[in-house]
């Protein structure tokens, strides 16, 4: 029975990665949707959000089945349980993703933004998707043990880069319609969120490995060195 167990919690596993990589995928190919006002990149990334959604539903029963039916405890209980939280994260990334693409199809054939936030926005994504392949890594080295810190951090960059954009578009001097002020201001919020769900995968990666709750890594995080 154990060896049954053990081999649907790789299973499982393996399904988390699949999502992972889905999510990674989607996230390389917004940046060159967004960054060149390619139609064909931003439509690839509604078909892998597509393909993710799906293989979320079919990580979310294995983990069901496998509560209702194994009765996990311990370690192999927090396996479970963050494989399912992780999916959920990876899920709304892709949701983010496509709903960033949707502003690329909108403003087609013209870029999202004018040159110089594009130069911003290249910056951004590409961040994005190095915290996404981060993920990936993770996960397929769940077994592995990790330093007892975040192995996930916010990246300054991409958050002052964020806040640029931010700047741009609301100033008075914003030469642009609001539309567009608007739209630029929901597409960096995503991109933020996209970030916010990698860091918190690695902290349910190392809440897996730790059985430190999520809670009490941000407290500990926050307090003073």
């Amino acid at each position: 029975m154990r060896t049954k167990f053990s081999s649907e919690l790789a299973a499982l596993t393996g399904e988390l990665g699949r999502l992972a990589s889905l999510a990674h995928e989607a996230t390389q190919r917004l940046a060159v949707a967004v960054t060149e006002a390619d139609l064909t990149a931003a439509y690839e990334v509604f078909a892998l959000d597509e393909k993710l959604q799906e293989a979320h539903d079919a990580c979310e029963n294995r983990a069901v089945i496998l509560l209702a039916l194994e009765a996990p405890v311990a370690r192999d209980l927090r396996h479970v349980v963050s494989a399912m939280q992780i999916a959920d994260d990876l899920s709304r990334i892709g949701w983010l993703t496509s709903s960033i693409s949707d502003s690329v199809v909108r403003r087609y054939p013209n870029p999202v933004a004018p040159a110089p936030i594009i130069a911003d926005l290249a910056e951004i994504g590409g961040l994005t998707t190095d915290l996404a392949a981060r993920v990936v890594e993770l996960i397929v080295a769940t077994e592995q043990p990790i330093p007892d810190t975040d192995p996930i951090v916010p990246d300054p960059d991409l958050a002052g880069g964020c806040q640029r954009v931010r700047q741009l578009v609301s100033s008075p001097d914003w030469p642009h319609d609001s539309s567009m002020a608007v739209d630029l201001a929901l597409l960096v919020h995503h991109y933020e969120r996209c970030a916010e769900h990698c860091v918190r995968i690695g902290r349910l990666i190392r809440f897996f490995h730790t059985g430190i709750p999520l809670s009490a890594q941000a407290n500990a995080d926050s307090a003073p060195g």
